[in-house]
């Protein structure tokens, strides 16, 4: 691990961007440009203390996983990505396999929709990057630990998951989990990943198994989802699915027709669910989330 040249590299990045860039108001007038440690830290999902070690050239060396946080709160390009993962002694993940790390572009089109949910998920179902209103929908997903990150996972191994949908609709939420992953699946038949998921599945959720046995296959598409949820109710939303297939990932953003019912649940939802995200929608948790 290269410390000297991590910490260069962290300022540096850190220097280049302005709080607009990532989504973050811009606050009070700043005696420097770039954003501030403790912003960095919490779009990582670390403790501030162990940030400023790493920028100080003293911090332990970075788990893959924080890794991977740094280069997206950082907006890092892929050969950025890769170069991150070279000082801290890691080799970058292959790119013939799905990557983790969410492209700068995919990041700045989340960041501008600040006022409607939207996620950057990955063709398997596992959730890369929240904005502020999508954690306020469907929880803080990226604050748990990375297996329980996963949509189809949660869906049919956690209640609570399940219950952000009436439940006349969960049926057919079920049935077109499965038969994504199926597709999926198939496309990638050396990738170890999804056969791992439905795997454990099908050993672990009976439902899961049957919907399986029954070979539907579709990938993810346009449709419209509705949400029950605690604070402003049901909230019937289309779902817009834009897909990168260089990285194997898709953006998710859930819209409300102006003029109904949920446009105004949803603008209540932005004031009522956004007051726990106190710095720019970002909770600041501690280092070791970041690595599980």
């Amino acid at each position: 691990m290269n410390r000297t040249e991590l910490a260069d590299f962290l300022r540096r990045g850190r220097a280049r961007l302005a709080p607009s860039d990532v989504g973050l108001a811009p606050g009070p007038r700043r005696r420097t440009p770039g954003l501030r440690r403790e912003e960095v830290a919490q779009l990582a999902g670390m403790s501030v203390d162990y940030y400023t070690r790493l920028e100080q050239r003293r911090g332990p060396r970075p788990s893959r996983q924080m890794l991977t946080a740094l280069a997206r709160a950082l907006r890092l390009t892929d050969d950025e990505h890769d170069h991150l993962f070279h000082l801290a002694g890691e080799e970058p993940p292959r790119r013939e396999t799905p990557s983790a790390h969410v492209p700068p572009g995919l990041m700045l089109i989340l960041d501008r929709l600040y006022d409607t949910p939207a996620q950057v998920v990955t063709d398997c179902g596992e959730v890369l990057a929240q904005n502020a209103m999508a954690r306020a929908l469907t929880l803080d997903v990226m604050s748990r630990p990375r297996r329980e990150r996963n949509l189809a996972r949660r869906y049919f191994l956690d209640p609570d998951a399940r219950a952000l949908f009436p439940e006349e609709d969960r049926a057919e939420h079920a049935r077109a989990a499965v038969a994504n992953l199926r597709a999926v699946t198939a496309a990638r038949p050396d990738d170890p990943e999804p056969a791992a998921l439905v795997a454990e599945l099908r050993a672990e959720s009976e439902e899961f198994a049957r919907l399986w046995d029954d070979h539907e296959v579709a990938l993810r598409h346009r449709a419209t989802k509705r949400f029950q949820h605690p604070l402003v109710g049901l909230l019937d939303l289309d779902c817009e699915v834009m897909l990168s297939h260089e990285h194997h990932q898709y953006l998710v953003i859930h819209t409300a027709r102006p003029g109904t019912d949920t446009y105004e649940r949803l603008r209540l939802l932005r004031v009522v669910g956004l007051q726990d995200f106190a710095v720019g929608g970002v909770e600041t948790r501690g280092a070791e989330a970041s690595g599980s």
